[in-house]
């Protein structure tokens, strides 16, 4: 499988020196690391917000920087968690003195070594408080092999958005943490693939599908899914998905939510408004009023074709909190 690539072992890092490059004016590289904050991060006052995970999810995590989102985020390689010593100073370096929110997906590495991080940063600097929340909004699966509990996948962009224009108007650490504890209580995903991906690394697909079958179920890091089924149309898919997501988050008769229809990497924008099509036919249906939905790659599984369909139930306040402007690479909301 040929890719755009130099030396797979320098993959991670030729890919944020290309962020900073692209980006210079609003993200830099902090020395010697994987990790990337706001230029202007640490902001004096203010709750840091931070994430991080495996590379190959771009633009999660650090396409979220800026002013209404992520301070600083962590860049594993490719499918793995990032180190504890990366993350602590992460961690220190977006302490502005108000404390940090780790917003960490629920994967075993990742949910160690973010605990592990705080511990270490705290022997160094004991007045720096930490909180942490863990999304776990993969309504396909209770346990997998990378997880105990459901996995994190692209509801997390919800908890980013909703943490840091928390941080942003000034909430304390514990209303922080609280906001994005409730989008994470309220917020659920389901994602489908039409093909494997493939790591840089291998250079091969990590789970073989024909031509004819799709895998339902699947996760962000190339694992197979819950049911391997024939090829559907996309609005069998989509029926699929929503239904699935609405079974669990089960939202009250006529609420209001958000959406997300994710692309994994692989799939044309034209194909994804084709899935929303149908994912807002049957929302308005069963008589629920999108306040807002989001069509295009939000995180995703390197190069494999598929989607996600992710719905969150509104509150005032949640409501209130995506609507707040945000400034980032990957998402831009307009004061």
């Amino acid at each position: 499988m040929r890719k755009l690539i130099n030396d797979p072992d320098e993959y991670v890092d030729e890919m944020l020196q290309g962020m900073v490059a692209a980006y210079p004016d609003r993200i830099r590289r902090l020395e010697d690391t994987e990790g990337l904050v706001r230029l202007d991060a640490p902001v004096e006052g203010k709750v840091g917000v931070v994430s991080g995970g495996g590379s190959g999810h771009e633009p999660t995590h650090a396409g979220y920087l800026g002013p209404g989102m992520l301070d600083g985020a962590a860049a594993g390689e490719v499918f793995t968690s990032p180190t504890a010593d990366q993350l602590s100073e992460l961690l220190t370096a977006c302490e502005g003195g108000a404390g940090v929110l780790a917003v960490v997906k629920n994967y075993e590495g990742d949910v160690m070594n973010f605990e592990t991080a705080a511990e270490m940063a705290g022997m160094e600097n004991e007045d720096l408080e930490v909180a942490q929340v863990v999304v776990n909004d993969d309504v396909a699966v209770e346990d997998s092999l990378y997880t105990s509990g459901r996995r994190g996948v692209c509801g997390t962009i919800f908890v980013h958005k909703v943490a840091g224009a928390a941080a942003r108007r000034g909430d304390d650490l514990d209303d922080v943490q609280r906001v994005a504890q409730n989008a994470i209580e309220n917020v659920g995903t389901m994602g489908m693939a039409l093909t494997s991906c493939v790591t840089p690394a291998k250079g091969e697909p990590t789970f073989d599908l024909d031509e004819d079958e799709i895998e339902l179920g699947i996760g962000i890091h190339g694992e197979p899914g819950t049911e391997r089924t024939e090829a559907m149309s996309a609005d069998r898919v989509a029926e699929h998905l929503t239904e699935a997501v609405l079974e669990d988050v089960d939202p009250a008769e006529g609420a209001e939510v958000a959406t997300i229809v994710n692309g994994m990497g692989g799939t044309p924008l034209s194909e994804l408004f084709i899935v929303n099509r149908r994912v807002q036919e049957l929302l308005a249906d069963r008589g629920f009023d999108t306040w807002n939905g989001r069509v295009g790659e939000y995180m995703t599984s390197l190069d494999m074709c598929g989607c996600s369909v992710t719905v969150l139930e509104l509150d005032e306040e949640t409501k209130e909190l995506l609507a707040a402007p945000a400034e980032t690479p990957a998402l831009t909301v307009a004061d």
